[in-house]
C-alpha cells in the first residue's frame, strides 16, 4: 500500500487486470495452510473426525480446509495450532489465510479497517456489510451474476461477519453510518430478511460509538450523489478514502483528496435525518412489513 504526498495524489486501485494473479496468489496460500495442517495432523496420528471433534467441526469441513477449499478463521488456526501441538507453525499463516479471506478489491480495506479509529460510511444500493444481518448477506451473494459457488458464498459470509468484531471493540472506534433510505426498503430475500435486517439496525443504532442516519427520498439536495464511499481514519491519524464500483475499488491516499471527502461526508450528515429522526424512520418501515 502506497503512502500519498503533497505534490503527487496517489491511489492504490484493485481491478480486473491484475485480479487473476492476486486471486491465484490467495488460493495458493489457502492450499498451502491446507496441506500443512493435513502433515501435521497425521503427524499427530488425528483422523479427520477426531481432530474435527476436537476443533469443533465435522470431518468434511477438516478436510474442506485441508483441500483449500474452505478458508478457517483466525480462531480456528489457533486452536488447531493448540490442539496439533504446532508451536506456531499453522498460527504464522494466520493473516495471510485472513487476507485470502476477502475479494481482492477489498483486502487492502480490509487491513486498514482492523486498526481504525474512526469510520464515515455513504451508503446507496445496500446496507453497509459492517451493519448486515447474516440472513441479507446471503440474499445478496445469492443474487450475484455470475453466481459465486457455494464455498465462496460461505467463505465471504464468514469474513463479513468476522469484520463485524469492530462494532464491540475495545477502544471503540466512532462509527458513522448515512444510507438511503432506498436502501431500506429494497427486499432483498424476501419480506422476512428486510425485517430482521431492520431489527438489527435499530439494535445497533442503539451503540453509544454509532451513529446511523437516513437520506430520505424526498431530499431536495444530497452532496453523495457520486456515489458510496468511505472515510477511514487510522490509528497512525492517516486518512483514507475508499469506494468501491463492480469489482474494481480505490483507496485514495492523497490528503487533499481525503479532507474533502470527509468534507462532503459533514454535508452529507448535515443534509440526512438526525439520528434519532432515522431510528423513528426505520421503525416505521419495520411497522409496515
Amino acid at each position: 500500500m502506497t503512502e500519498g504526498t503533497d505534490e503527487r495524489p496517489e491511489t492504490v486501485m484493485a481491478g480486473d487486470a491484475g485480479q487473476a494473479t492476486a486471486d491465484t496468489s490467495g488460493q495458493a496460500v489457502v492450499v498451502a495452510f491446507g496441506q500443512t495442517m493435513k502433515t501435521l495432523r497425521v503427524r499427530a496420528g488425528l483422523e479427520r473426525e477426531e481432530f474435527g471433534r476436537r476443533i469443533g467441526y465435522s470431518a468434511s469441513t477438516i478436510a474442506s480446509y485441508e483441500q483449500g477449499r474452505r478458508i478457517p478463521s483466525p480462531r480456528t488456526i489457533e486452536r488447531a495450532d493448540e490442539v496439533l501441538h504446532a508451536g506456531g507453525l499453522l498460527t504464522v499463516w494466520k493473516e495471510q489465510v485472513e487476507r485470502a479471506q476477502y475479494p481482492v478489491f477489498f483486502q487492502g480495506m480490509a487491513k486498514l479497517e482492523k486498526e481504525a479509529l474512526e469510520l464515515l460510511m455513504y451508503d446507496t444500493h445496500v446496507v453497509n456489510g459492517l451493519l448486515q444481518t447474516e440472513q441479507y448477506m446471503r440474499a445478496l451473494l445469492a443474487m450475484r451474476c455470475p453466481p459465486l459457488d457455494q464455498e465462496t458464498i460461505e467463505q465471504r459470509v464468514t469474513a463479513r461477519l468476522a469484520r463485524q468484531d469492530i462494532l464491540d471493540r475495545r477502544p471503540a472506534p466512532l462509527l458513522s453510518f448515512v444510507m438511503d433510505e432506498a436502501v431500506l426498503r429494497h427486499r432483498y430475500g424476501g419480506k422476512d430478511v428486510l425485517r430482521g435486517q431492520l431489527e438489527h439496525l435499530l439494535l445497533i443504532g442503539d451503540k453509544r460509538n454509532v451513529e446511523i442516519q437516513v437520506m430520505p427520498v424526498d431530499c431536495e439536495d444530497n452532496a453523495g450523489v457520486n456515489g458510496p464511499f468511505t472515510v477511514l481514519t487510522h490509528k497512525d491519524s492517516k486518512r483514507f478514502v475508499y469506494s468501491e464500483a463492480h469489482a474494481t475499488s480505490t483507496l485514495e491516499t492523497d490528503s487533499e483528496q481525503t479532507v474533502l471527502a470527509a468534507a462532503r461526508y459533514g454535508i452529507i450528515r448535515s443534509q440526512a435525518l438526525t439520528p434519532r429522526e432515522s431510528l423513528k424512520l426505520i421503525e416505521g418501515l419495520l411497522g409496515s412489513l
